[in-house]
């Protein structure tokens, strides 16, 4: 496996991904879909580039089977705060979701992020999404009791189909490496 950060010319095929992955009846091959309750896409190629833009310090991870290869998934991280870094938009193509390929993206994006100094990482999930929200608890999550408003009157966040949408916050401790 490769992960490796995503080159200006791979944003289409990122964007791609992605609203494959949580959006529209190609999600649904998976467990990750959002289709059921936020329409729309999820992401595409120029908003990518300028959240990059916007924030010289994040980076966009691809994973690949091997350099050059097909795109398999790929994760946002951001420094959020001191020593916290955010990440979001973990993915997997949809018909690759039961080779466990996001606990192992999931696992290599923690070691960027603390390469980068991360000791916590820190991600926003849509509330109602339990058995995702299990998943990330599994992998050393613990939900903060923060919540955030869904952004309804933001089209970069899709077409929600509920009144009923918010961000809960969940956050890790990243391991540290005993000095000497």
């Amino acid at each position: 496996m490769e992960l490796a950060p995503a080159q200006p010319e791979e944003m289409t095929a990122v964007a791609a991904l992605v609203n494959s992955a949580y959006r529209g009846e190609s999600s649904r091959q998976g467990w990750t879909t959002e289709t059921d309750y936020i329409g729309g896409q999820r992401t595409d190629p120029e908003t990518l580039r300028a959240d990059l833009a916007a924030n010289p310090d994040a980076c966009l991870l691809v994973l690949r089977d091997a350099p050059g290869g097909p795109l398999l998934g790929c994760v946002w991280l951001e420094p959020a705060e001191p020593g916290v870094w955010y990440l979001g938009m973990l993915t997997v193509r949809p018909d690759l979701q039961d080779r466990q390929l996001g606990r192992s993206l999931l696992a290599e994006a923690e070691a960027a992020a603390a390469t980068l100094g991360a000791q916590h990482i820190r991600m926003t999930v849509v509330s109602i999404r339990d058995t995702l929200i299990a998943w990330y608890e599994r992998r050393g999550y613990a939900l903060t009791g923060e919540r955030r408003p869904f952004p309804y009157d933001d089209p970069m966040f899709g077409e929600p189909k509920r009144p009923d949408l918010e961000f809960v916050v969940l956050e890790k401790p990243l391991a540290t490496v005993p000095a000497g």
